[in-house]
């Protein structure tokens, strides 16, 4: 079983995160109209004010002392009286199917109580998958599903309450 370790960014590391963001961009450019740069990277837009948010918690994600990822906490919600929400998340594809979504994603809600929402576009299949199967689970299957477009596109986006911490899972294979 791996040992997954969810670490809080420093500053330092933000550069490290907005290196794993072409990675997380070239994910997505699968499913959105994303195009490569002259120099083959994706031009990303550097997010200083969103790092400067003061709701924005950026996480590293490990799995055996390995760089496995990262993951955002933010308050950009887009449904009425949602607080938290998953920014971004993103597991390396050699992470994946092993249960560290899973854990990362039930450590911050034990970390940050209240309403919470998190969505996905609607053509990412995966994601599509692994939200309605946690969800359920990790809300206690107490949520609402409801279908929005945001920025244009046709996403989900499922809201529950969060009102009691517990401890951090252990990883499940």
């Amino acid at each position: 079983m791996p040992s997954i370790e969810l670490h809080p960014a420093q500053r330092d590391d933000l550069e490290t995160i907005e290196c794993l963001m072409q990675f997380y961009t070239y994910d997505f450019s699968e499913w959105l109209p994303l195009n490569l740069g002259e120099h083959g990277f994706f031009n990303i837009v550097p997010l200083t004010e969103y790092w400067r948010a003061p709701a924005t918690r950026p996480f590293l994600i490990r799995v055996d002392g390995e760089l496995a990822g990262f993951v955002t906490v933010d308050a950009e919600t887009h449904l009425p009286g949602a607080q938290h929400n998953i920014g971004y998340l993103f597991v390396s594809r050699r992470f994946r199917g092993q249960g560290v979504a899973k854990f990362v994603v039930s450590t911050l809600l034990s970390q940050f109580r209240g309403q919470w929402q998190i969505f996905h576009i609607e053509a990412n299949q995966p994601a599509r998958l692994f939200w309605a199967a946690v969800i359920p689970e990790l809300s206690g299957d107490d949520f609402t599903q409801h279908n929005l477009s945001i920025g244009g596109f046709p996403c989900t986006v499922y809201r529950f309450k969060r009102s009691q911490t517990s401890a951090a899972p252990t990883p499940i294979l």
